[in-house]
């Protein structure tokens, strides 16, 4: 998606006060983290919740910022294989172990990787709509 853009073009902003590609990338990147933590709590049971995230008041968000695009990718996608090897193995009866979200309340694991795909995809479009704006100038 953001094939042809340079450095600079991904971390303009396209529309003032919203987030640039960079900035969602770096976001779908540092949430994978947060992301296997909970995972990890959650399998551990005892229906832990959790708080909302939100990027801002994540400080490895903003360390994130400084780092380079190749960076940034490479470690959403090392992360990302790790993540797969890891949930292909889960015994089904780790399946229905729960957590609960703030806004969505007790979900079981299926349902954590269902929400955690559904936000990326909202991201990912995201992505595609702002690279779009940006090949256009």
């Amino acid at each position: 998606m953001i094939d042809g853009l340079s450095d600079e073009m991904i971390r303009r902003p396209v529309f003032p006060g919203k987030w640039s590609v960079f900035e969602h990338i770096v976001h779908l990147q540092t949430y994978q983290h947060t992301f296997i933590s909970r995972i990890r709590q959650l399998l551990e049971g005892n229906n832990p919740s959790f708080s909302r995230y939100t990027a801002e008041s994540d400080p490895l968000f903003a360390e994130n910022c400084h780092k380079s695009v190749r960076e940034i990718i490479q470690d959403l996608l090392g992360t990302r294989k790790k993540m797969l090897a890891e949930i292909s193995l889960f015994p089904d009866g780790d399946l229905v172990k729960k957590a609960i979200h703030p806004a969505y309340g007790k979900m079981d694991l299926v349902q954590w990787l269902n929400f955690f795909l559904l936000h990326e995809a909202h991201h990912m479009f995201t992505i595609f709509k702002l690279s779009g704006e940006l090949k256009k100038t």
